[in-house]
């Protein structure tokens, strides 16, 4: 988990079917990261969203991810995405073996679709 996330925005131009969503954080440091949105989990009555963070070449070699809190504040008719630190080691663990399920029913899907 990065715990330097200070900012974040969104990408807001549509996307193809094979394009991959995006987030760019800002770091306590000044500098941005852009991470791939792998997806966003429910763990009880909160949300967590899983990032990948690229490199300048748009790729992950370490296959690290990031959780953080996923919040969604609604003004007006736009919504505003926030995120979170967790805190909580506890917390923290939950979020990552709900990831970890997650992989699992991918993995799977891919397997049956394969099979069809």
């Amino acid at each position: 988990m990065n715990k330097k996330e200070d900012s974040c925005s969104w990408g807001s131009a549509p996307l193809e079917a094979e394009e991959e969503m995006t987030v760019t954080l800002e770091l306590d440091d000044g500098s941005e990261v852009t991470c791939s949105i792998i997806t966003i989990l429910s763990v009880g009555s909160q949300d967590y969203i899983v990032l990948l963070p690229l490199d300048e070449h748009g790729e992950n070699e370490d296959g690290e991810v990031w959780f953080y809190r996923y919040f969604e504040n609604m003004e007006d008719v736009h919504v505003d995405p926030e995120l979170g630190y967790i805190e909580d080691d506890e917390e923290y663990e939950a979020v990552a073996e709900a990831f970890d399920e997650y992989l699992d029913n991918v993995e799977f899907d891919e397997l049956i679709a394969k099979e069809e």
